[in-house]
């Protein structure tokens, strides 16, 4: 019984790297089944938490949980993938790794991020915001670095244009209880990534 608690707890991590991508089998978590894909268009609306106390934990994926590196949980993308997130009140944009699942709390959420993360998108104080998801295949510079817990090269802002299209979107997807789907609007090609 103890060897089996300490196992949930940690230890035995799997190493940081980026093969073998999983994707997964569907799962169900409160109810809602979730179900996996490779989702390369993958390009969506909807807002972002965060998360930080859990250091220690293994992942999904089966790493460490670092609170502090870009890291994030989505729901059905690959492990590990690489997506850009923006703050829509902002424009900044940061590259991230998901590397976990989740969020489950609520609908709407799209993606929970590092402590890490949020603090370098500038949500943190805030504990949700307004969010673009993309996802991206980052330099093999820019990757090394998220695997060693620092962030990927910065990268501009977006264009005062381009944020107004995206927050027009965003005031016009119905987002306060717009159906099952919550408050997740694809940006472009549909929803090629299941459930979120």
């Amino acid at each position: 019984m103890m060897l089996l608690l300490s196992g949930c707890a940690g230890g035995n991590y799997r190493p940081v790297r980026d093969a073998p991508v999983r994707i997964g089998p569907p799962y169900a978590v409160r109810g809602t089944t979730y179900v996996p894909a490779a989702a390369p268009g993958y390009d969506m609306l909807g807002y972002a938490s965060w998360y930080g106390n859990e250091s220690g934990n293994r992942t999904a994926n089966g790493e460490r949980f670092r609170p502090g590196w870009i890291t994030a949980a989505h729901t059905t993308l690959p492990l590990p993938t690489y997506v850009e997130v923006t703050a829509l009140d902002t424009g900044r944009r940061i590259v991230v790794r998901i590397n976990d699942r989740g969020p489950f709390l609520r609908k709407g959420r799209i993606i929970d991020l590092s402590r890490g993360a949020a603090e370098r998108l500038g949500i943190k104080d805030r504990g949700e915001a307004a969010v673009r998801v993309r996802r991206v295949e980052p330099s093999e510079k820019d990757r090394e670095r998220l695997r060693a817990g620092k962030p990927a090269g910065a990268l501009e802002p977006l264009s005062r244009s381009d944020l107004e299209a995206l927050r027009t979107r965003f005031a016009t997807g119905g987002w306060a209880g717009a159906g099952e789907e919550g408050a997740r609007v694809p940006i472009s090609g549909g929803d090629r990534g299941g459930g979120g």
